[in-house]
């Protein structure tokens, strides 16, 4: 999943991709780590199970909080459990905190729709006025009532939590708000970032409740994630040396596809 690094001007570099190919075929994951897993657990285990899992182990704050030292030598590393169950039950969190942080385009659990992001419990309590006059120049927060203002408009119930959410340090509910004030911040690098909307526009509302929702649901999820993450490290683990070696093939980066983004294929 892309992260800070990704929007820092050098390009996609420090994103992992699931594949090494357009078409999906070759799994980015070390070479016999899926069958060692296959025998371990008794069951099939896909690439997206295996993404599942390590989303599950590392997006949550109790492995940023306890692995912080290693953290800072920019050597990650994913404990993988030998325990069959205890694989499934991370998958299934990961693969929950997927659907949500892709808006219900990847992931989707079945009786859902692509898509559509799972309600939660904020909502419009004040509307935000739609004349140009009334366009919210600024954004307040009432931690006591947990009630987040937008110009003359309201969205309540929002949690300290949700609102203080953030991922490297960029908070994610004040950027979002930041970008659609009527003097938005960033930076100016061509004439359409001066081309705002002159009004409130309803997409802005449903855009912002579907953001409270997908954080409501992501740190709702946080202490179970923990209790799975001790659970992990205090039962039998992986060590190194039982994982395949490295190949070169699997270091060399894979060559570049043909297709393009207008490619009817692609």
């Amino acid at each position: 999943m892309p992260d800070l690094d990704h929007f820092s001007g050098r390009g996609a570099k420090d994103v992992v991709p699931l594949y090494r190919d357009a078409a999906g075929s070759e799994a980015n994951i070390l070479p016999g780590v899926l069958d060692l897993l296959v025998e371990a657990y008794g069951r099939a285990v896909t690439p997206e199970d295996f993404l599942a899992y390590v989303y599950g182990v590392l997006a949550q704050p109790s492995f940023t909080e306890r692995f912080a030292e290693e953290l800072g030598t920019r050597e990650l590393r994913v404990p993988i459990t030998k325990d069959a169950a205890l694989f499934e039950e991370v998958r299934g969190v990961g693969a929950k905190l997927l659907w949500l942080h892709t808006y219900a385009q990847r992931f989707v659990p079945k009786g859902k729709h692509r898509g559509q992001v799972p309600k939660g419990k904020a909502s419009n309590t004040k509307a935000v006025p739609g004349d140009a006059g009334n366009y919210p120049q600024g954004y307040q927060y009432d931690e006591g009532s947990k009630t987040l203002h937008v110009g003359n408009g309201a969205f309540a119930p929002v949690d300290p939590e949700v609102f203080a959410f953030e991922v490297s340090g960029l908070k994610v509910v004040r950027s979002w708000l930041d970008y659609r004030m009527k003097e938005p911040k960033g930076k100016r690098s061509s004439p359409l970032d001066e081309i705002n909307p002159e009004q409130w526009p309803s997409a802005f509302t449903t855009e912002l409740l579907e953001l409270l929702w997908v954080l409501e649901a992501t740190v709702a999820e946080y202490p179970k994630q923990s209790q799975l993450l001790e659970a992990v490290l205090g039962g039998p683990m992986f060590a190194a040396d039982e994982l395949p070696s490295v190949p070169d093939a699997a270091r060399r980066p894979p060559g570049k596809s043909s297709a393009t983004l207008f490619d009817a294929e692609a």
